[in-house]
């Protein structure tokens, strides 16, 4: 072998470590403000069920529920993708999966609801609830009857239901801690936010209940609701939903669109609330932006249009809420807000037909991108995260197989998760 040619360069050394060195602080702060996606499990959806309402026997009751629906207005595969205009090549394979599912795990998140769904109770009453929710939660996570993910939704931060809510936070942390500890599974969600203080508050509250149980300092994190103007629009014309992200100095785990709440604020007429106005656009885009590589994820709301009643008028609101549904998938809200047991067959239909018409065209570009196949798109390295992600979402919500996956790609779990992991997974940094 020939000697190498000696490449010329014009810089000292030490211009790149004093450029390294100036954005020091910019490489700390990147790394902690967009870790990146968690790689964690998202819920397809988010079903809330009032404090004095749950019971042992609710996520079962959910899915029986769902059953029973499925059985008198669409009992066969033909009748459901006739409904929803699913193909008739996926007919079968996605009636299967939602039946299965219904079965197996009806319900992926719970959150026993202390605000809206709850109202204004006496404090012994809500003191009561909120004990006994907890003990059930303690249980169903002991017995194997829980949801994956489980907390509660208590009441804002803002002056009127304060305190209330911080008392029902602590009964119900508490009751757990009581009860064994807290669930790995445990999600809270804060209602109503505006100001990024009040976020602030709710952050110290959980330190408070961190250092009185002996437990490691950011262990409970929570969601926070967007459901006021103010949330995504400050008074200066700056996003007050990044602020909020920031105050939460890392326990923020999801941002949950509250459609009927914001859509109000706004002066949207009762008629025309919904998930796909407009108005709802606006505030879902810009909660995307701010979340985006931050490892905080965008819920969509809900439909308050409930599939009840004679089998006409429980087609036509399945149609509507699995049209919604498949919407927000194209826009990548992967998760949504459930009402009504009745919309459990076409929350699932909707999300295993999106994973199961995506799954040949994924996995081929996936093969041929860890191939250095080519083909006939050119893809890049965040596509091809994009792509295992896709996929992962599929496998953990029962759209799709492992034997399957792997059959089409070539790729293990292991594999899809290497492609799809945090961008600075391996940095260890704190806050700069």
């Amino acid at each position: 072998m020939g000697q190498q040619e000696k490449v010329a360069t014009s810089l000292a050394g030490t211009v790149s470590e004093d450029i390294s060195a100036s954005l020091a602080a910019v490489d700390a702060e990147l790394a902690f403000r967009y870790p990146g996606d968690p790689g964690t499990r998202q819920p397809v959806h988010t079903v809330y069920v009032p404090g004095d309402v749950f019971a042992p026997e609710t996520i079962r009751s959910w899915g029986d529920q769902a059953l029973e629906a499925l059985d008198r207005h669409a009992p066969d595969a033909g009748a459901l993708a006739h409904v929803l205009g699913i193909s008739d090549e996926l007919a079968a394979p996605v009636y299967d999966r939602v039946r299965a599912k219904l079965e197996r795990e009806p319900v992926e998140d719970l959150r026993i609801d202390f605000e809206d769904g709850y109202g204004p109770r006496p404090d012994a009453e809500e003191d009561e609830a909120a004990a006994r929710a907890a003990r059930l939660v303690s249980e169903a996570y002991k017995n194997g009857t829980a949801a994956p993910y489980m907390g509660v939704r208590m009441k804002c931060m803002e002056a009127p239901v304060r305190d209330r809510g911080i008392r029902t936070t602590d009964v119900f942390l508490s009751g757990l801690m009581q009860a064994g500890g807290l669930p790995e599974g445990l999600v809270l969600t804060l209602p109503k936010v505006t100001y990024a203080e009040q976020v602030t508050a709710f952050v110290q509250l959980l330190e408070a209940f961190e250092k009185a149980h002996g437990l490691t300092s950011g262990r409970i994190g929570f969601e926070i609701q967007i459901e006021t103007s103010q949330s995504i629009l400050a008074s200066d014309g700056t996003a007050t939903v990044a602020r909020m992200i920031g105050a939460a100095q890392g326990r923020a785990t999801g941002l949950h669109y509250g459609t009927f709440d914001y859509s109000a604020c706004v002066g949207v007429s009762a008629a025309y609330q919904a998930s796909d106005h407009p108005a709802a656009d606006h505030a879902k885009a810009v909660m995307q932006v701010a979340a985006a590589g931050t490892g905080v994820r965008v819920s969509d709301g809900s439909t308050n249009v409930l599939p009840v009643g004679p089998t006409a008028q429980v087609h036509e609101a399945w149609k509507l809420h699995y049209g919604l549904t498949r919407r927000a998938l194209a826009r990548a809200y992967y998760q949504g807000w459930d009402m009504h047991p009745g919309h459990l067959p076409t929350r699932y239909a909707a999300v295993y037909a999106f994973y199961r018409e995506g799954l040949d065209a994924a996995a081929a570009r996936l093969a041929a991108y860890v191939a250095k196949a080519g083909g006939d798109v050119m893809d890049e390295p965040a596509t091809a995260k994009a792509l295992s992600g896709f996929l992962l979402r599929g496998l953990d919500c029962g759209a799709l197989d492992d034997e399957e996956v792997t059959r089409l790609t070539g790729l293990s779990r292991a594999d899809l998760d290497s492609f799809s992991s945090p961008r600075r997974a391996a940095l260890t940094v704190t806050a700069p």
